[in-house]
């Protein structure tokens, strides 16, 4: 007999969990399909990245003014 109890025990406590990780999951899905992510936040703006890449030089090429001076000069 107690042997059954607790069988039908661990069966329920199975069957209570599912339900609960069952209910969790629909509620997370429904925030998420909420949920704008193409949206930007109110308030911040898009950070650039500080690379030495991401920087182009301003002026032309140090190579090209050099080559401009000797062809002016002739």
């Amino acid at each position: 007999m107690e042997t059954a109890v607790t069988v039908a025990v661990i069966i329920f406590v199975i069957i209570a969990g599912t339900f609960l990780i069952h209910r969790l999951n629909a509620q997370h899905d429904e925030r998420i399909g909420a949920f704008r992510y193409s949206d930007a936040l109110p308030g911040i703006g898009r950070r650039t990245r500080r690379s030495p890449r991401a920087t182009a030089p301003k002026g032309p090429p140090a190579d090209a003014t050099r080559r401009e001076r000797r062809e002016g000069s002739r």
